[in-house]
C-alpha cells in the first residue's frame, strides 16, 4: 500500500535522465567523509491533490528538498547515510502543508571474494494528500525498516546465493481511530539462487516469505504471503539490462472467515540501450498488496513504459505511461483502472544546475463513483549541487 500511494504522489519530482548530466554531484571532505550535499526547488500547479471526483482541491504548491549524503569507503567495505526534507506548502490550503523526512543508513562489507554483507536502516516521517482515509486530512505515518542480505558466491562464479531478511513498522499519527486498520509490522525474508549462464547473463530461482501483523487484535488482514518465482538478470553493462521474474503467489488469512487468495505473479525491469544517449525502459508487476478502503488485500497489476533521451549535451526529455489494474479482494467487487503519462524537458547548462518543465496526468475508473477522478501537474524544477 505505501509503494503504490507513494508511486502515485510526486515526493521526488520527474526522475531526471542520468544521460543529460554532465557529472555527478560534488562532495567535500569532512572528518574522513565524503559530504554531498544537494537542492531540489520545485513549483507546480496540482489541479487535484485531493483525488477527489469534483476537483474541488486545486493549489499551486512550492517544494523545498535539500538532501544531505555522507559515505566513506575502504578496499572492502562501505558506509553511507542521507537525510532528505521535502518541506511543501499549499497556497490557500495551509492544512495540506507538510514536512516530510528520510534518514537512510547503509553498509557493505566484503569479507573475502565469496562472502559479502549487506545492511539498511531506515526512517521516514511522512504525509500523503491523495487517497486518504479521509478526503480532507493527510495520512500521516511513519515509516521504520531494517534489512540485512547475505551473499556466498564471487561475482564471477558459476553459482551464488543470497538470502535476507527485512523488518517493517508502519504506524499512522492522525487524530483519533484515523487509519489505527492500517498500522501494522511486516517481517520478509527471501532467498535466491543465481546460475551463471553464459557471459553477463544468469538464471535465478527465489522463494518469498512474508508475514504481515496487524495492530488491532481483531484485524482481518493478519495474513502470511509466499511466492516462488523462475528468473533471469543481465549485468548493467550491456545494451540489453534488468531482470524478469515469474511465478505464483499465495496470499493466507489467519481468520478463517476471510477467503485466502493465490495467483500467478511476475516482476520486469528491463532497460534497453540502443544508443548510449537513449533508453527504453519497461517495469511490469502483477502481485498482492496490503488492504485499503476496506478491501483485504489489492491484487495490483501494472506496467510502466518509458523513454529517455539526450538530445545534445545540455537538453533532454523524459517520457513515461503507465496502466493498472487494482482489484480490491473482500470489499465487493471494487475494480480501479489507472492511466498515468508524463513528459519533461531538461536542461543543464552546467554540470551543478538543472532545470527541468514537466507535465503528469493520472486518470482513475473506478466502480466506485467516490473514486473516479482526473489530476493533472504541471511543474518546474530546478536541482543543484556542489
Amino acid at each position: 500500500m505505501i509503494n503504490r500511494k507513494n508511486f502515485m504522489t510526486l515526493l521526488v519530482i520527474v526522475p531526471l535522465p542520468m544521460a543529460a548530466v554532465a557529472g555527478k554531484p560534488q562532495s567535500v571532505e569532512l572528518g574522513g567523509f565524503d559530504f554531498t550535499p544537494t537542492l531540489k526547488v520545485s513549483e507546480f500547479y496540482d489541479d487535484n491533490f485531493r483525488t477527489l471526483p469534483d476537483h474541488e482541491a486545486a493549489a499551486w504548491i512550492t517544494s523545498v528538498r535539500p538532501t544531505f549524503v555522507l559515505e566513506t569507503q575502504t578496499r572492502t567495505s562501505g558506509y553511507q547515510l542521507e537525510y532528505a526534507v521535502d518541506s511543501r506548502t499549499y497556497q490557500d490550503h495551509a492544512e495540506a502543508d507538510h514536512v516530510d523526512q528520510s534518514l537512510i543508513g547503509r553498509s557493505v562489507m566484503e569479507f573475502d571474494s565469496r562472502n559479502r554483507l549487506t545492511g539498511e536502516v531506515g526512517y521516514r516521517r511522512a504525509e500523503d494528500t491523495v487517497q486518504t482515509a479521509e478526503p480532507r486530512e493527510n495520512d500521516k505515518y511513519t515509516l521504520k525498516n531494517g534489512k540485512l542480505g547475505y551473499t556466498y558466491g564471487a561475482r564471477t562464479a558459476m553459482n551464488q546465493i543470497e538470502v535476507s531478511a527485512e523488518y517493517e513498522e508502519l504506524r499512522y499519527s492522525n487524530a483519533g481511530s484515523l487509519n489505527d486498520d492500517k498500522e501494522h509490522d511486516t517481517r520478509t525474508y527471501i532467498g535466491t539462487w543465481y546460475h551463471r549462464l553464459g557471459g553477463l547473463t544468469r538464471a535465478l530461482v527465489e522463494l518469498r516469505h512474508s508475514d504481515f501483523d496487524y495492530v488491532l487484535s481483531n484485524s482481518p488482514r493478519n495474513s502470511t504471503g509466499d511466492a516462488a518465482l523462475l528468473g533471469i538478470t543481465r549485468d548493467l553493462t550491456a545494451k540489453l539490462s534488468g531482470g524478469v521474474r515469474v511465478g505464483y503467489e499465495r496470499k493466507n488469512f489467519d481468520n478463517s472467515d476471510v477467503n485466502d487468495y493465490s495467483s500467478p505473479t511476475w516482476e520486469a525491469n528491463v532497460e534497453y540501450k540502443p544508443r548510449t544517449y537513449s533508453t527504453f525502459s519497461i517495469k511490469a508487476s502483477k502481485a498482492f498488496e496490503e488492504g485499503d478502503d476496506g478491501a483485504n488485500t489489492v491484487h495490483d497489476t501494472s506496467t510502466r513504459l518509458g523513454w529517455r533521451h539526450t538530445w545534445t549535451p545540455w537538453v533532454a526529455t523524459d517520457v513515461h505511461y503507465r496502466y493498472a489494474d487494482l482489484e480490491y479482494l473482500g470489499v465487493g467487487g471494487r475494480e480501479d483502472k489507472l492511466n498515468d503519462y508524463g513528459a519533461s524537458v531538461i536542461y543543464s547548462p552546467t554540470r551543478w544546475a538543472e532545470v527541468s518543465l514537466g507535465y503528469q496526468r493520472w486518470k482513475n475508473d473506478s466502480d466506485l463513483s467516490d473514486q473516479t477522478y482526473t489530476r493533472n501537474v504541471y511543474l518546474l524544477t530546478v536541482a543543484l549541487s556542489l
